[in-house]
């Protein structure tokens, strides 16, 4: 009886792992029986919650053009102040669309690897499956006995037990491959629920940028109408003269300013060195990557909306809004900064008295303070400050005075 005893024992085991390694080497490895943990599914819907509240953000966080119109409509009679506001407005509409521009290109990572995620969950269900309905047909096929058969054909309690024991084993590993089918099937469902709600942000964010684009564009358009307006009006004549002079007095008292603290500088760095920044009488690069066309000349000009003469500082050369401003020479950037007249501006010192300028930008690169070399980017063409249409303001300075950038540029 105990030899018949070990023989169904040992029969018991046999036919249990022949099912189990069956059933996990049918598909060549053990991988593609790991399981989806339920903490993995935790995790899969914490990260759609947050794509929910993303989506619900994007909607609410669009500009509001019509309050911003409706802010600047009491500056309009100051216009100084109206063209500060109004930059200050364009520049972060500006800095949105940089932001929605870098989420979607974080977006369409995060859909690359969310897909990833999904093609490989469907992988592990496909292979769950398959692993379960062997697993099935194999205890079938080996005739796994049935509780009935187990009561009926037993040869004692030992025996009985023996049996027992096998069942169990095959039913707890079919409940175990059960359970990590199903939660591979509910995390599939997440994977497909994620994926869909990234595509929705992905195009909800791209429609973002399209729509601050026409803020932005809109925005301009005002600023280049009231600007024309306020200084054709015959009422604002005298006062947009008045304006222009004391913006061109302003721009002088700040950059003489501004030329006197380096000056300061460079007298405590001889004192402390013997080495200062020094001007070796090569040519300017020319200050634009691809567009020359020249809207306004140096030098006395009919302003073309007053219809009055005035001094021009600088050339003006049209270029698209973006296009790239180069340093002029090597120099230390002496002022990085903002006015109302000059908007965007940077100068830089070359040494022996020398500057540029260039005024209307729309973007900055560089700070006070940093050193440039001729060529190297420094801002981008755009309309800030007193201006109606995107081109780069650019005057040179010497001992003091403005001269003509023709002096130093080959045509």
């Amino acid at each position: 009886m105990k030899k018949k005893t070990r023989i169904c024992r040992i029969l018991s085991m046999l036919l249990c792992v022949t099912i189990l390694w069956g059933a996990w080497t049918e598909n060549g490895s053990a991988t593609s029986l790991s399981s989806i943990t339920s903490e993995s599914i935790r995790e899969k819907e914490d990260q759609i919650d947050q794509a929910r509240r993303d989506k619900e953000n994007l909607q609410s966080g669009l500009t509001d053009l019509k309050q911003l119109k409706a802010d600047l409509e009491s500056r309009r009679s100051n216009l100084k102040e109206y063209v500060a506001q109004l930059d200050g407005d364009l520049a972060r509409i500006e800095s949105r669309i940089q932001d929605l521009n870098a989420q979607i290109g974080q977006k369409e990572d995060e859909i690359v690897q969310t897909q990833g995620e999904l093609d490989e969950a469907v992988k592990r269900e496909d292979d769950q499956k398959k692993a379960l309905y062997r697993c099935i047909r194999l205890a079938y096929e080996s005739g796994a006995p049935t509780l009935m058969n187990i009561l009926l054909n037993c040869s004692g309690f030992g025996d009985l037990l023996n049996r027992a024991d096998y069942v169990e084993k095959v039913v707890s590993y079919q409940n175990l491959l059960w359970q990590n089918y199903t939660y591979t099937r509910q995390y599939v469902e997440l994977c497909m629920e994620q994926l869909e709600l990234e595509k929705d942000i992905l195009d909800q964010t791209k429609e973002n940028v399209e729509t601050e684009q026409r803020n932005l564009e809109d925005l301009i358009d005002q600023k280049t109408r009231d600007i024309i307006s306020y200084e054709s009006d015959i009422h604002n004549k005298d006062q947009a003269i008045r304006e222009i002079e004391e913006d061109i007095k302003a721009q002088e008292e700040e950059i003489s300013a501004l030329e006197a603290a380096v000056a300061e500088e460079k007298k405590q760095i001889l004192a402390a060195s013997g080495t200062v920044l020094r001007y070796d009488g090569g040519m300017f690069q020319f200050p634009l990557a691809s567009y020359t066309r020249i809207s306004d000349e140096y030098g006395m000009r009919m302003h073309p909306i007053l219809g009055v003469e005035q001094f021009h500082n600088g050339v003006d050369f049209a270029a698209p809004k973006g296009t790239a401003i180069y340093a002029a020479y090597d120099g230390k950037v002496a002022a990085a900064a903002y006015s109302a007249s000059m908007g965007n501006y940077v100068m830089i010192d070359h040494g022996d008295g020398l500057y540029t300028i260039y005024m209307h930008a729309s973007q900055l690169f560089v700070e006070t303070g940093d050193i440039v070399v001729r060529g190297e980017t420094i801002a981008a063409v755009g309309s800030t400050g007193r201006s109606t249409g995107n081109h780069l303001h650019f005057s040179v300075r010497l001992n003091g005075e403005y001269t003509s950038p023709w002096n130093y540029l080959s045509q």
